[in-house]
């Protein structure tokens, strides 16, 4: 297990020095939906529209997203150093709807430094980050710099939205149609709020 969890650090550490931080990913989705083009090795239609959609909802939770007087100086009092690695595609919608909120979660706390890496160009560090088997993103890695360790992880989805997953599969098997609508009107509603709280959870600032 040592031996293990010394290799994913070492993974850790080493897509943190190719990561790009949020404002690059964000110009970058940008500049791909302008152009129709996609992240990944696959230039399918329906990729290109879910990034085309991604940037305008990126756009639109960067302007919506509020952090509380209280839990901002939750995070300005954080008394670590931490990286967070997240590993995304512009394709992802539930990536569009997390990454504009942790990037503002990292901007309240001066220690908390965001970097960003395409999953299709990190595959060795996904695959020391699955999601019960399946290379599921975002996933947001959280280092802690002065103890050199991982200190949590979270994603894909913030954790009310990861049980309305579960429940639909459980019922339908599968994610239906009217649930992905269903997911994107709570996303819209809950306003980034729920990954807020579980990044507190995470880092015990609750």
């Amino acid at each position: 297990m040592e031996v293990l969890e010394k290799n994913r650090l070492e993974i850790v550490r080493e897509y943190l020095q190719k990561g790009m931080d949020y404002r690059t990913y964000s110009e970058l989705v940008s500049e791909l939906a302008k152009s129709g083009k996609t992240t990944g090795p696959v230039q399918s239609d329906a990729l290109i529209n879910y990034t085309k959609l991604g940037d305008r909802r990126m756009v639109r939770w960067e302007k919506t997203f509020k952090i509380s007087e209280e839990d901002q100086q939750k995070l300005s009092n954080l008394d670590r150093q931490l990286v967070f690695l997240a590993l995304s595609e512009s394709w992802c919608g539930d990536a569009a709807a997390s990454l504009p909120v942790i990037s503002k979660i990292a901007e309240a706390s001066p220690n908390i430094a965001f970097k960003i890496v395409l999953r299709d160009e990190s595959l060795d560090l996904m695959d020391a980050f699955l999601t019960k088997g399946a290379r599921s993103i975002p996933k947001v890695i959280v280092l802690d710099k002065n103890k050199n360790e991982i200190v949590g992880e979270w994603g894909p989805r913030p954790s009310i939205a990861t049980k309305m997953v579960e429940d639909c599969k459980r019922q339908h098997g599968k994610l239906t149609d009217q649930f992905k609508q269903e997911l994107q009107v709570w996303y819209n509603k809950n306003k980034g709020q729920n990954i807020l709280e579980d990044i507190l959870e995470l880092l015990a600032l609750e």
